[in-house]
């Protein structure tokens, strides 16, 4: 019980420093933008908190396979992190700013080419968007996709090491997928096929967010756009949700594969049982 309550308690912390990273390193934030992110954090910590404290989760998933969601949480920080210090060099350069920068711009040139997601994300600006503000999109788009590629990378090393799901717990469906329901039709087809959706989605989504924005309208404004708090979370939020999904294919897959192998086993061990039996009589 006190385990799970210093575990829970500090998961909620580092949600909380997360939310309201933002606000801590960019110059010039309002009080009422403070404010703001203040509450969205303690809010964000206390679901936190309740879901990982209670026995039974309602929303959060793979909370007993460490480290699925602490590889998100380390991807969610990078992006914010450099976003973060990204937009506060503009204003107050230092050298971990122009680093930052410097990292930024040439990975938002490089992925800069036609169909690309990161040219796609700056096709979302209004025409009257200027070279800076378009240059402002490219490299966070750039940095924060980088961070994704890389985290996502970190994960399946971990898959393929064997350090996913750890071999010394015991994966329980119902608490670490709690919207899954396992009673709906054969556990591993399903498995497998929201597996390739979420793979699919994942795919697809930095390349349709900003096509469905751009034949919505006639593009976002820049200068709301450029805001340094709206452009750090929708950087953000454009870079993590699709590697989230991508990631949750892949742990899906990985489910799906051990059941296979846990009933294969288990047929395996039932015919030896079997073909025992009937040399006996």
């Amino acid at each position: 019980m006190v385990s799970r309550f210093s575990g829970a308690f500090i998961r909620a912390v580092l949600v909380v420093l997360v939310v309201v990273t933002p606000s801590v390193l960019l110059p010039g934030v309002s009080v009422d933008a403070r404010q703001m992110a203040a509450l969205v954090a303690l809010f964000a910590g206390l679901l936190t908190f309740v879901e990982y404290n209670t026995e039974a989760p309602s929303l959060i998933e793979f909370r007993d396979a460490p480290p699925f969601n602490r590889v998100r949480l380390a991807m969610l920080f990078a992006t914010v992190f450099c976003l973060s210090i990204m937009e506060s060099g503009r204003t107050e350069p230092t050298s971990l700013t122009e680093l930052v920068q410097a990292i930024g711009h040439l990975v938002g040139r490089s992925m800069d080419f036609p169909y690309s997601p990161v040219r796609l994300a700056k096709l979302m600006l209004a025409e009257t968007a200027t070279p800076e503000q378009v240059m402002a999109v490219r490299d966070a788009a750039g940095i924060a996709y980088l961070t994704s590629l890389i985290s996502l990378a970190v994960f399946v090393l971990l898959l393929k090491s064997g350090a996913w799901p750890l071999r010394d717990r015991v994966f329980n469906v119902w608490v670490n997928l709690p919207t899954f329901d396992p009673t709906a039709g054969d556990l591993v087809d399903r498995l497998e096929r929201d597996g390739r959706i979420n793979i699919a989605l994942g795919f697809l989504l930095p390349f349709i967010i900003p096509f469905i924005v751009s034949l919505s309208s006639s593009g976002v404004n820049p200068d709301s756009m450029t805001a340094s708090q709206t452009l750090i979370w929708t950087m953000t939020a454009w870079a993590f949700l699709p590697a989230s999904l991508f990631m949750r294919g892949i742990a899906l897959g990985r489910i799906a594969e051990m059941i296979r192998d846990i009933r294969r086993a288990r047929v395996r061990a039932d015919s030896s049982a079997v073909s025992r039996a009937s040399r006996v009589f």
